[in-house]
């Protein structure tokens, strides 16, 4: 029994510590996803320290596994410059360009960006401990070849809906991925995901043909839109 109040007492510390940490990150990702259009020389990302010390970042593109490490990833990019020290008040500017040959011309391909956030070492005191972490934030990338049907900023209108075994199916007829935040069908809600374009993605919401179903997807600009549909 001790040595369960022990462990659980390192636990509250530890997760204390990762709920405080979101209020100490200083990079901020000036927008929350990337667009590369494929006849495109080169993207850029603003990222801006709002803190008070000097920190080292490092950026890397994966293809969706978060336990990738950066040196054994595979993808059609790079980024420059790939690690950099951004000091109190100043930004820094990402260069990604595309090298790609082989990535689908009849629909969006979706990579992640990864800024790795760490601290500079704070002189400790004899007497303490210090602990350093390190942040890191991922938004997503979306490459998106020239010549797609239709605006991706309308495609979450253009899902439709129909009841299936264990709920509602979701259907994206378009040529872009839709990121939806949330969906709500006879009072009952749920977070909502991401529809890869030309795909279907099962949500588990108790409906019946003819119901109304709403939601919110995100569009370019990182801003919220609202839609309504029924299922059929």
């Amino acid at each position: 029994m001790k040595k369960f109040a022990r462990m659980l007492n390192i636990f509250s510390v530890f997760a204390l510590c990762l709920a405080s940490a979101t209020s100490y990150a200083s990079i901020v990702i000036s927008g929350t996803r990337v667009i590369y259009p494929s006849d495109a020389k080169e993207v850029t990302v603003k990222l801006n320290n709002v803190g008070v010390s000097p920190v080292l970042i490092q950026s890397w593109i994966d293809t969706g596994d978060v336990e990738a490490k950066p040196d054994s990833i595979q993808v059609p990019f790079i980024i420059t410059p790939p690690m950099n020290r951004v000091d109190p008040a100043k930004g820094q500017t990402l260069r990604i360009s595309s090298t790609a040959t082989s990535l689908p011309t009849d629909r969006e391909s979706v990579f992640w960006l990864n800024v790795l956030e760490i601290p500079a070492k704070k002189q400790a005191k004899s007497s303490e401990n210090l602990l350093q972490l390190a942040f890191r934030s991922r938004i997503k990338l979306f490459y998106r070849p020239t010549g797609l049907q239709g605006n991706a900023n309308d495609a979450g209108n253009a899902l439709t809906w129909q009841t299936v075994s264990g709920g509602v199916k979701a259907t994206n007829p378009t040529p872009y991925y839709v990121s939806l935040v949330t969906l709500s069908v006879n009072g009952k809600q749920v977070e909502g995901e991401m529809v890869a374009p030309k795909s279907s993605l099962t949500f588990k919401l108790p409906a019946s043909s003819g119901s109304k179903i709403s939601g919110e997807f995100v569009n370019d600009y990182g801003a919220i839109n609202k839609f309504e549909n029924t299922i059929k």
